[in-house]
């Protein structure tokens, strides 16, 4: 996959930073990680099955193929868990933890054309919407996704595809790509809340994108009746590294800070267990929002903070 995406992005205007994120990739993928050749095992036996065209039919990006369902299954779990989807290949739904698609639906209508755009996608997990932004006509879409088994699970989707869309997921976080004014279009979804310096991850956002570029922002809020941000002491709806939860008026001023222009709030969803809910691709007793709210209360997280709701601004640099 990095010879694909060298080759592919020497041909765009970020020819100057391939062959770094190249080589930091390469890096990142031979760390010592003892699940990697259970994952490399994953990604050779779903070589072996016949390819298939890549479409998206609400709510997957599917793949068809004539793969039979309970051999692909047996593969695909060994890289369990799948967080970020749905996707359909052949007649296997793998439904994911999380349903991207409502989340595209939130924003999709509001985001400046994708065609021919130079696109980053931050925390990109499996590539879901990495894909989902190529499909949309990208120049090159690339997806950062520090953890590895997020970066095994695209290649692993990829591998299935016969003509893949202009989408790569890099092994990297936000501040190893080189601070250069190169992107058209950011995406930062489900990310600022686990930076402990805010300002410094909107400043980074800004640093890598063009003049005029735009940056669409998703991530946990709550509202001005609990103050201007809290802090949780210890998880937050059972999730570890939960820094800050922002009121929308606290976020509003740190994108102005950091020196975003024409912010603009496009949707504000409470998180449900249509979008977010326990699947068997998570594993048989993972927990999910569900079991993460207060039972008495739906509005309160069992620690008895705001429950999940998260807001998606837009902005020009």
């Amino acid at each position: 996959m990095l010879k694909d995406f060298e080759k592919h992005c020497q041909s765009t205007h970020l020819s100057s930073i391939c062959a770094q994120l190249v080589d930091l990739s390469t890096l990142a993928f031979g760390v010592n990680n003892g699940n990697i050749p259970k994952w490399e095992g994953a990604i050779i036996d779903i070589e072996r099955n016949e390819l298939g065209n890549v479409s998206f039919k609400h709510p997957y990006i599917s793949i068809d193929t004539n793969i039979k369902p309970d051999e692909m299954m047996q593969s695909l779990k060994k890289l369990m868990p799948w967080r970020k989807g749905p996707y359909q290949i052949g007649d296997l739904n793998l439904d994911s933890e999380w349903r991207g698609d409502m989340k595209w639906d939130r924003l999709k209508k509001s985001i400046k054309p994708l065609q021919g755009k130079t696109v980053l996608d931050v925390g990109s997990g499996n590539g879901y919407f990495t894909y989902l932004m190529a499909m949309q006509g990208a120049e090159i879409a690339i997806g950062i996704e520090p953890f590895l088994l997020f970066n095994f699970q695209f290649q692993a989707i990829r591998t299935l595809m016969s003509s893949p869309p202009n989408a790569y997921v890099l092994p990297l976080k936000l501040e190893q790509v080189p601070q250069e004014p190169l992107f058209d279009t950011v995406f930062s979804m489900g990310v600022l809340y686990h930076q402990k310096n805010h300002i410094l991850h909107l400043q980074q956002l800004r640093d890598v994108m063009q003049e005029g570029g735009e940056l669409i922002l998703e991530t946990l809020i709550i509202n001005q009746e609990h103050g201007d941000q809290i802090i949780p002491k210890n998880r937050y709806a059972r999730m570890r590294n939960v820094w800050c939860l922002p009121s929308i008026d606290t976020l509003h001023m740190w994108l102005e800070q950091a020196g975003f222009k024409n912010i603009k709030l496009i949707d504000v969803t409470k998180t449900t267990p249509e979008e977010q809910q326990a699947t068997h691709w998570i594993g048989d007793n993972t927990q999910s929002i569900k079991d993460f709210l207060d039972p008495n209360d739906e509005n309160l997280t069992i620690e008895g903070l705001p429950a999940p709701k998260r807001a998606i601004f837009i902005c020009q640099k």
